[in-house]
C-alpha cells in the first residue's frame, strides 16, 4: 500500500488540474496564436508562469485507485498489475482468468 500522503498528494494536484484547466488553456491560446501582438503574448505567458506548478496536467501520475501504486499501472483498468491478478484470482474482473499451464 502507498503511503496515504502521496495518494493525497496525487488527489490535491488532481484537483488543482482541474481548477485551473480552463484558465490554461484560455492562456496557451493566447500564446500560440501568432497573429497577436509580441507583448500580448508576452504578458500571457507570465501569468501563465504564475499559476501553481502542480496545475500542470503534467505533473499528474497515474496510481492504483486501490492501493495507490505509482508502478507497474494498467490504464484501461485503473489498477496495478498485483491487483489486476488478486481479482482475476478471486473472479471479480468479468472475462478474465488466471492461467496455468
Amino acid at each position: 500500500m502507498a503511503k496515504k500522503s502521496m495518494v493525497a498528494r496525487e488527489a490535491k494536484r488532481q484537483r488543482l488540474v482541474n481548477k485551473y484547466a480552463d484558465k490554461r488553456a484560455a492562456l496557451k491560446e493566447i500564446i500560440n496564436d501568432q497573429e497577436r501582438p509580441m507583448e500580448e503574448r508576452f504578458k500571457a505567458s507570465l501569468k501563465l508562469a504564475e499559476l501553481p506548478r502542480n496545475s500542470s496536467a503534467v505533473r499528474l501520475h497515474n496510481r492504483c485507485q486501490l492501493t495507490g501504486r505509482p508502478h507497474a499501472y494498467y490504464r484501461k483498468l485503473k489498477l496495478s498489475r498485483i491487483m489486476l491478478r488478486d481479482l482475476a484470482s478471486y473472479g471479480q474482473i468479468p472475462g478474465m482468468v488466471k492461467s496455468s499451464w
